[in-house]
């Protein structure tokens, strides 16, 4: 229950989520931190976690001196890593079983046929770039696993991967944590990260209605020639 009401209050507020982690003891923190990462790179079900925002709040965090950015970027590093090949691992051995059953709601065809879209562009780089776009971040993986991608070749981009992204975020909020207006404006800053890194699966969305209505309209328009 410790663990959902952290996830809920995360999710609601990430400064005060870290902030009280913090005051139940540095482990703490870096332990949740450590999980969320984990949960949002290498369980298919849950892609909806702010890791974008969770990172920036860390690094936000360690430029006061409330957590170490020399404990905190391994263990980000280590969360994002282990959490693809983990995710990788599901896909390879349960992949098509799982999509198979609709059972997974995040897991819509069209973001599953956007993230093969996205692989099919980029190839073995869709792993690297895949870590900067939510959802697509947690099914990139996982389709690698179920498409058959060598696990050598995609633990190359895993590694580099991971350690660019939670690096990326977290130094974000290092230094720039220090500005008055970020530390004035916080949620608004978190607020923005979150819709910045949204606007490209928005962008998807938009695009994929637009083509499903131009080919209704191109079958109705067919339908009465005919």
């Amino acid at each position: 229950m410790d663990f959902i009401n952290a996830l809920i209050g995360l999710l609601q507020d990430p400064q005060a989520a870290i902030a009280g982690w913090i005051a139940s003891g540095p482990q703490v923190a870096y332990g949740f931190m450590f999980l969320i990462i984990f949960i949002e790179t290498g369980v298919v079900i849950m892609p909806f976690l702010p890791g974008d925002s969770l990172l920036f709040a860390a690094g936000y965090f360690a430029h006061i001196g409330s957590l170490n950015i020399m404990v905190l970027l391994p263990v980000v590093w280590a969360a994002a890593i282990i959490g693809d090949q983990c995710n990788f691992f599901i896909g390879h051995f349960l992949g098509e079983k799982i999509i198979a059953s609709g059972k997974v709601k995040a897991m819509t065809p069209e973001r599953i046929a956007k993230s093969r879209a996205f692989m099919d562009k980029w190839g073995g780089l869709s792993i690297f770039l895949g870590r900067f776009f939510p959802f697509i971040r947690t099914f990139v993986p996982f389709l690698a696993g179920a498409g058959g991608m060598r696990w050598h070749h995609f633990f190359i981009f895993n590694v580099f991967g991971g350690i660019v992204w939670s690096t990326l975020f977290s130094l974000l909020g290092f230094f720039f944590g220090g500005i008055p207006f970020v530390q004035e404006h916080f949620e608004l800053v978190i607020i923005a990260i979150v819709a910045v890194s949204a606007i490209p699966a928005v962008a998807g969305a938009i695009k994929g209605f637009m083509a499903r209505k131009r080919s209704k309209s191109a079958r109705e328009a067919n339908s009465i020639d005919g």
